[in-house]
């Protein structure tokens, strides 16, 4: 027989470390108590997700994201959680959980501070009671980030709120204020003294290698700043990191905050907003370039806007990598294009340095080595069907089934009420009727998830069929083949080509 599964769910935002009773340890404690006074837990399964520092305004969250797949696998019989701001503050995506999906799953909810049991409410969410605190609870998530919001954009117009992380060039001083870094604000004036020359940021990449000086993320890493992985980097600066450079107006003393805003409460999602409502402070910190020399190279330093610039598709768009450096090739736009790893520009040494790649030629070869795995991995007499018309039969006969049960547990409930039948005698044929519809329950769950996976296997072996003839009729290779095949196409200094696929399961 399956186990009973029972899933708790705990979340702990940012927010809620101010509060002992909503720590981790006090969740995990009211649940495995509530758990072990439940007739159910006898023998039962229990499953713990717990999402540690995320915001219950959305379920863009790891940990409950895994537990709705569970439940869609028909592999959870029921979900416990303190009360209902755990498992989400948002009251329509909640409540689109609880009245629809679990109910579809028979999921059982329970919310144990809010006295809720979906089991007693067939179909809803317990009322108005229960709603106005789905809305309590959503309003003041929204409230709180509001105030904070509006608290840190005080702080912002006063300079007051700095961020953790100074540009490059800048340090953290002991009362917390920015200040010149003697190593890196020598690299950032000598960026824009080059820069005033008139040479470009290509040419400045050239000249930072040739003089051994460590990229931003290379001497961050190098002092116990862990930001970005920089093993690819060499000492090869990147054009986008001195125009950046160039750009940034903090390098005068003037502090720059509030460029972008977050779209959602609770998201991590974000977008820049206009210059406008920047908040810009002059006179901030010390400068580390003069506003004449930094006026001198905005001059100076060609901008190219060309807001009605035809975009380029082509098959391989995002797809071809230097198969040294890993760092993905440009594709120069010439009467014939080819791929060129500019990372390597400044390193005339690199094994990457030398690379160009055809792009007629690469599209070509892909094609073919394409066609050859086909011929290896996808016989073509493969039909690709399979037959559900069993497991649809045994679905309708245990639906049956259970009406038939639930009408036979009703009419004894009628011989109860009319005084056919003692208490004790409509008890216990009730607890038979009980365990015998979950038990039509279980093996209709079985069925179904059975049932599902059939659908899905059929899905993959249509998909692999799409897949075959796709791949044979094409003529020439497409943005919808590499698209649904390809993740990566790495190119190699002796011309040859290593492909990584998106789509193992499907060639098994």
């Amino acid at each position: 027989m399956q186990k009973y599964v029972i899933a708790l769910y705990i979340r702990l935002s940012l927010e809620d470390y101010k509060y002992d009773s909503m720590s981790i340890e006090n969740q995990h404690l009211v649940l495995n108590e509530f758990v072990s006074s439940m007739p159910e837990s006898t023998d039962a399964e229990v499953l713990e997700f717990i999402d540690n520092g995320y915001s219950g305004t959305n379920f863009e969250r790891p940990k409950v994201q895994e537990l709705i797949e569970l439940v869609r696998a028909n592999q959870i019989d029921c979900i416990i959680v303190k009360d209902f701001s755990r498992f989400g503050r948002n009251s329509i995506e909640t409540g689109y959980f609880i009245e629809r999906v679990f109910p579809l799953f028979h999921t059982r909810f329970i919310s144990i501070n809010d006295d809720f049991d979906s089991d007693q409410h067939k179909g809803d969410t317990g009322g108005m009671d229960v709603a106005f605190k789905y809305l309590i609870s959503e309003y003041y998530s929204r409230d709180m980030s509001m105030k904070t919001k509006s608290a840190k954009y005080a702080k912002m117009q006063r300079g007051e709120y700095q961020s953790k992380i100074c540009p490059y060039g800048y340090r953290k001083s002991a009362d917390g204020r920015m200040e010149p870094n003697p190593e890196t604000a020598a690299v950032v004036q000598l960026i824009f003294q080059l820069a005033a020359t008139g040479i470009g940021a290509a040419a400045i990449t050239r000249e930072l290698f040739k003089r051994g000086i460590p990229t931003p993320g290379e001497y961050k890493a190098a002092h116990g700043q862990q930001y970005h992985d920089v093993s690819r980097s060499r000492g090869r600066w990147s054009s986008s990191t001195v125009l950046h450079i160039l750009e940034d107006e903090r390098y005068i003393g003037s502090y720059v905050i509030g460029r972008r805003a977050v779209i959602e409460v609770g998201g991590t999602r974000s977008r820049m907003k206009d210059r406008d409502k920047w908040f810009i402070i002059p006179d901030h910190h010390p400068a580390i370039i003069e506003k004449e020399l930094f006026e001198k190279v905005q001059a100076v330093q060609r901008r190219f806007s060309l807001p009605t610039r035809k975009i380029r598709e082509y098959p391989l768009k995002g797809k071809v990598y230097c198969g040294c450096c890993d760092h993905a090739l440009s594709r120069i736009a010439q009467k014939k294009p080819f791929y060129m790893c500019r990372h390597s520009t400044a390193d005339v040494n690199s094994r990457c340095h030398t690379i160009r790649a055809d792009a007629a030629g690469l599209e070509e070869a892909v094609l073919i080595t394409l066609k050859k795995q086909l011929e290896i991995l996808l016989p073509a007499h493969e039909d690709g069907t399979l037959h559900l018309d069993a497991t649809a039969a045994k679905c309708s006969e245990y639906e049956k089934q259970l009406e038939d049960l639930r009408d036979q547990k009703q009419a004894l409930f009628e011989r109860y009420l009319l005084g056919q039948i003692e208490l004790d005698t409509y008890k216990s044929r009730k607890t038979d009727y009980d365990a015998e519809i979950r038990k039509v329950k279980n093996a209709y769950a079985a069925v179904t998830a059975q049932a599902k996976l059939k659908r899905e296997e059929q899905d993959r072996q249509s998909n692999r069929q799409e897949i075959v003839h796709s791949i044979a009729e094409a003529d020439a290779l497409t943005s919808e083949l590499t698209d649904l095949l390809i993740e990566k196409v790495y190119i190699f200094p002796d011309n040859r080509i290593g492909i990584v696929y998106k789509v193992h399961d499907r060639f098994e």
